[in-house]
């Protein structure tokens, strides 16, 4: 399916020469959504995976249907101060400044394989912050899935060494 028919591009947006990819014009296409959730779950399955994690909040968007359609769990990762469980955490940085991402400390079993879900894939560096949580815990990254990517913000590079499905790719 061409995703791009259903995301909206919004120009200046957050701030002047932005071109924001509004995903929830996909979202609200019934078969469009579908179509991009079903993909998603054909790539998890050849994998064995146990979890999937996705972080706040438009990774609970893609994730919480994968793991409805595969039949097992979803451990979010939000922002510090949001779960109310002890937690671990990871610091990242923005490109103005800092931001913290926390996982509870039991969300994870060592050993489990875990799918990580995003809408989007851009610098990477949330991905790679949600990816070290994951491993902090003892989990097996066996994949990284997105419905857009921005193939000009390199953020893939972050991602070397594990699987990434993108289901439409902005160059």
């Amino acid at each position: 399916m061409d995703y791009k028919k259903y995301i909206t591009v919004v120009e200046d947006w957050p701030k002047p020469g932005i071109k924001f990819k509004d995903i929830t014009t996909l979202m609200d296409n019934g078969p469009a959504y579908k179509s991009a959730v079903n993909e998603i779950v054909e790539f998890a399955k050849d994998k064995n995976v146990d979890l999937i994690v996705g972080p706040e909040a438009r990774g609970f968007i893609v994730g919480c249907p994968v793991s409805y359609a595969l039949d097992i769990g979803f451990a979010p990762v939000r922002k510090e101060g949001k779960l109310p469980r002890e937690v671990i955490k990871v610091s990242y940085g923005l490109e103005y400044g800092e931001n913290v991402l926390t996982i509870h400390k039991d969300a994870i079993k060592p050993g489990q394989r875990v799918l990580i879900t995003d809408d989007l894939l851009a610098t990477g560096g949330t991905i790679e912050a949600t990816i070290k949580l994951v491993e902090q815990l003892g989990g097996v990254v066996v994949g990284c899935a997105f419905f857009v990517e921005l193939g000009y913000l390199d953020g893939r590079e972050k991602l070397d060494g594990y699987e990434v499905l993108t289901l439409t790719t902005y160059e």
